[in-house]
């Protein structure tokens, strides 16, 4: 196994917290400021939409969640894939704060058939093959399939849209940027969830994408990852870690090329940052949980979201400078390690 050299500052500072927070290429930074709006909810009023399958409508993976701005504009699109047997709407708080901030969110569902499937059919090669569809369904005729959807003077700017996924969604969107399935849609950049390879190093699911060399991955998109300190934890011993070591967000740091973001939730757990109610289902089952608040771990995620997107959407590097410069001054909750490297 070969390690990238921030891999190990990286690991130490998840195990120890005895390392600098951050590290930073040579290049030019934007100035961070004392304080950022990225954390807090954004102008934006947001409606949420769940699209069921239809005999007169070709919706993929239903039913299709969408959460959205209702103000007048045209918005960048953010395709989200859920985790592991996660129903698309557990993440309506965390969507709704990023839609607030002028974000349309477009997650796929699954049926009771896909349940089943993932339930006992260990690969994510259906999900990838899924998100596929989804993205298609997208940039079909540019966009006129979502516009239905949507109010008839919000758009969906598809010169700018994100991939992004939780947990085993989080692997599903990084196999679906490696190419793992085809899809017509271009993204414009990558955010890994808490992503996971497999239940283990020795049973990793298909398409296996971790191949622990330094920037192996193939992908041109700038990428940001979101890792949980607890997420490598099990539930008092009677349940294996959510996101096992080998398995978890080190690894794809590992493997991913500048310019790369790397936040850790140091204090949270795998299921911290969906709605209250299976965060503490979760909690009680299946997965260690933080001590804090799910909300402000919500936020943490969105901001993050919302900072990262803006500097690689739109060229505005200022909330996400601040964040990796003053992270324990302005994020809602402990950041460590933070790393953004960009060449």
């Amino acid at each position: 196994m070969l390690i990238n050299s921030l891999f190990f500052h990286a690991f130490d500072s998840i195990c120890s917290s005895k390392i600098p927070k951050m590290m930073l290429s040579n290049e030019s930074l934007s100035a961070p400021t004392s304080s950022t709006t990225c954390f807090e909810n954004g102008s934006y009023t947001v409606e949420k939409k769940s699209v069921p399958k239809s005999s007169s409508s070709d919706t993929p993976n239903p039913p299709l969640y969408i959460v959205y701005p209702t103000e007048k504009g045209t918005f960048p699109v953010i395709l989200f894939l859920h985790g592991f047997s996660i129903p698309n709407t557990s993440y309506s708080n965390l969507f709704e704060f990023i839609a607030s901030h002028g974000y349309i969110i477009v997650a796929p569902g699954q049926t009771l058939f896909g349940l089943l499937k993932g339930l006992f059919v260990a690969s994510a090669v259906g999900d990838v093959d899924d998100a596929a569809v989804t993205s298609n369904w997208i940039n079909k005729n540019k966009g006129e399939n979502l516009q239905r959807e949507l109010p008839s003077d919000v758009s969906p700017d598809l010169e700018n849209v994100a991939l992004a996924g939780h947990s085993k969604g989080g692997k599903a969107a990084f196999a679906l940027a490696l190419g793992h399935a085809n899809t017509s849609l271009k993204f414009k950049a990558l955010i890994g969830l808490d992503p996971v390879e497999g239940p283990n190093t020795a049973n990793r699911i298909e398409p296996k994408i971790l191949n622990y060399i330094p920037q192996n991955f193939n992908i041109s998109l700038p990428i940001a990852l979101i890792g949980t300190g607890l997420g490598d934890d099990g539930r008092c011993g009677f349940f294996p870690p959510a996101a096992p070591w080998g398995c978890n967000h080190p690894f794809f740091f590992n493997e991913c090329k500048p310019p790369v973001c790397y936040f850790v939730a140091k204090d949270y757990g795998h299921m911290d940052m969906v709605n209250d109610w299976l965060a503490r289902l979760s909690g009680m089952f299946v997965s260690k949980t933080g001590k804090g608040s799910y909300a402000d771990m919500r936020r943490a995620c969105g901001g993050i979201f919302v900072a990262f997107l803006k500097t690689y959407m739109f060229d505005d590097a200022e909330d996400l400078s601040t964040i990796v410069g003053l992270p324990s001054s302005v994020a809602p909750v402990k950041l460590n390690p933070v790393l953004w490297v960009q060449s």
